[in-house]
């Protein structure tokens, strides 16, 4: 008997999944926990496991496609069913196709059918596409994205883009919670080019946005509309620190078999400061601000194709030692593409280090909902007065952006002057 496979639930805000790569092909045995296919979402990529034992029979969804939790997409025949109950499932099929259309369609209307999704509605407005006018194809009749995308190469359902008040009228009605990111489409969807004011000419190109730099894309958005940025900078001297790490760095790498970057002695600045300064730890919550107890420091690392935000779990209870291995372990599954949900879930401050590339001076967006981000710049050679002397020291400049409704310029600066003098604070002959 032949069972259907549908798209697991990934996390809790994914609403669906594209196949990436399907491992088994119809006719290929399947174990029981086997990975039959690769899925990528907005936040992670996953293998999605067999739940029973027996041969891969059919592949519903195909590699590229977009599908919603729990819809279908492959069936397995248990191992040792009988071949006459899967000659069964066709009669089955043309029974349930003999369900009266009107009374489908009446479900439907009842149902889920004019309740759009705000990925769905946003899908419309850009390409002018009437949702009243499409044929849903999902549960209860509902609207879903693959059948926006066919109205839009079809040229079927054009009429004036749904107003604001009826967008936002439809997405009140939907009842279950959504992702506040948009989901990503894999197949291309190209706008007219007089919507959205840009005229292509010889030799330009156009590059589909994959689903990464979409949310990525998204959340930078919705970062910069809910939280009014504020920015400050401050110079720190670390000719000591550049000192310390350059006696350990050898011998840290022999004994530890990682490398002793600048990235955990950042960190520990920065988690040491935010118990000071708890409302640097916080988010808020439109009627209050919740102080978070764990101290939870989202790095960001980038890869050829876009910059991911994977989170250190309680880095105030790590030493320099622990920070080093964390941010080791964290840049290898990124780079790797195996970063799980949890190692994205659960950050409550940024810290970003822009001078790995270069950077002197940045403005960095902050990682919403948090309250603020801090970025490292570049290390640099320059005189500067000490003692009332020239004198050549490695200096580099702290940026930090935050977010005005929780923190004021007060605090922002007392919390980045401490974050100053811990790094200035380490000399050669510290103990880590």
């Amino acid at each position: 008997m032949a069972t259907d496979i549908k798209m697991p639930q990934l996390g809790e805000s994914v609403t669906e999944g594209t196949i990436a790569k399907w491992l088994k092909k119809p006719g290929d045995p399947v174990a029981k926990y086997e990975p039959i296919c690769e899925v990528a979402t907005d936040k992670v990529n996953a293998e999605v496991p067999s739940t029973i034992e027996g041969t891969m029979v059919e592949i519903i969804a195909e590699e590229g496609s977009t599908v919603e939790v729990g819809q279908l997409i492959c069936r397995i025949e248990e191992a040792g069913a009988a071949p006459e109950k899967a000659a069964d499932q066709p009669e089955a099929k043309t029974e349930e196709a003999e369900t009266p259309p009107a009374a489908a369609e009446e479900a439907g209307e009842t149902s889920m059918k004019a309740r759009y999704s705000p990925a769905v509605l946003r899908l419309a407005q850009e390409n002018n596409i009437d949702l009243s006018k499409v044929q849903g194809t999902g549960k209860g009749g509902r609207i879903t994205r693959k059948d926006v995308l066919k109205a839009i190469e079809t040229g079927a359902a054009t009429a004036a883009a749904p107003t604001p008040e009826r967008a936002e009228r439809k997405a009140e009605a939907a009842p279950e919670p959504v992702s506040p990111v948009a989901k990503p489409t894999i197949a291309p969807v190209k706008p007219a080019p007089a919507a959205a004011g840009i005229t292509l000419e010889n030799g330009d190109t156009e590059v589909p946005v994959s689903s990464v730099r979409r949310t990525i894309a998204q959340r930078m958005v919705m970062s910069k509309h809910e939280a009014p940025h504020a920015w400050t900078m401050m110079e720190a001297d670390v000719t000591g620190l550049v000192a310390l790490r350059n006696r350990l760095k050898d011998e840290f790498k022999k004994r530890e078999g990682v490398s002793l970057t600048f990235m955990p002695f950042f960190i520990k600045a920065v988690v040491d400061s935010l118990k000071e300064f708890p409302y640097l730890n916080s988010v808020w919550a439109e009627d209050k601000i919740i102080l978070k107890k764990r101290i939870n420091i989202s790095i960001a690392v980038a890869t050829d194709e876009a910059l991911y935000v994977p989170v250190i779990h309680d880095a105030d209870e790590k030493s320099i030692l622990g920070l080093a291995k964390a941010v080791h372990q964290l840049a290898e599954k990124t780079r790797a593409g195996k970063l799980e949900l949890k190692d994205m879930q659960g950050g409550t401050f940024t810290v970003n280090n822009t001078g790995s590339f270069g950077s002197i001076a940045s403005t960095p967006i902050i990682n919403h909902p948090q309250a603020a981000i801090l970025s490292f710049e570049a290390i640099v050679k320059r005189p500067v007065v000490k003692d009332n002397m020239i004198a050549v020291r490695d200096m580099m400049n702290l940026c930090l952006s935050l977010d005005h409704r929780i923190l004021d310029g007060l605090m922002a600066g007392r919390f980045l002057k401490r974050v100053k003098e811990r790094l200035e604070a380490y000399g050669p002959d510290t103990q880590i």
